[in-house]
């Protein structure tokens, strides 16, 4: 008996509860603005509804824009190790050990900041190791010539390599390695000049 009487008085208060929606949604239509065309965000009747829209304005966003000022890998992704050349394998590499360091700018000479660098360079003998290069020159087995780092909120940038570049005595330490710099301006009449796609060897 109990248990008829329980389903009842849910029916009735079910019935109830559809009656104060039916008439909450009777006085929004008769509040509603002369001209509404739009549905309204939300509906207090159907309770739902206040969960399933933004409840905040709208942001635009140029995709393309923040992609050119947006980091694709951040100094979690870049550990500062991997911008020496020297240390990737078991032994030291044939050549000389050099410091290259620069500054990317961009065109009105503004420096590129936080954004990923690599490169890719031939050993000391002037091979990459990489299947397309069949030079008969050898391979080194402590040197792959891959690196890469972030540069920092001046634009600049620092690989500890065998690399040839332009000497610079103040980036030299004594009894350990020479320093050479080189910068690069990414687009404009002074861009610096890169390889042609089908001359890469990377």
């Amino acid at each position: 008996m109990k248990s008829v009487t329980s389903t009842i008085t849910s029916a009735r208060s079910a019935m109830a509860g559809q009656q104060d929606i039916s008439v909450e949604i009777e006085k929004i239509h008769a509040d509603a603005h002369v001209g509404e065309t739009q549905p309204r965000l939300d509906s207090p009747p159907y309770r739902s509804s206040l969960l399933r829209h933004p409840t905040k304005d709208l942001r635009h966003a140029d995709p393309e824009g923040a992609e050119l000022v947006a980091p694709v890998f951040g100094p979690s992704d870049v550990d500062p190790l991997e911008a020496d050349l020297n240390i990737q394998h078991g032994g030291e590499p044939i050549g000389e050990r050099i410091v290259v360091r620069g500054r990317i700018v961009d065109g009105d000479g503004c420096p590129v900041r936080h954004q990923l660098v690599e490169i890719w360079q031939a050993n000391a003998a002037g091979r990459y190791v990489h299947k397309r290069d069949q030079h008969p020159a050898p391979v080194d087995p402590n040197f792959t010539g891959v690196g890469r780092c972030l540069t920092d909120a001046d634009g600049w940038y620092s690989f500890t390599t065998i690399l040839v570049a332009s000497y610079d005595h103040d980036l030299s330490e004594h009894e350990w390695l020479l320093g050479y710099r080189w910068d690069i301006v990414l687009i404009g009449s002074h861009a610096t000049r890169m390889e042609c796609p089908e001359d890469t060897h990377a």
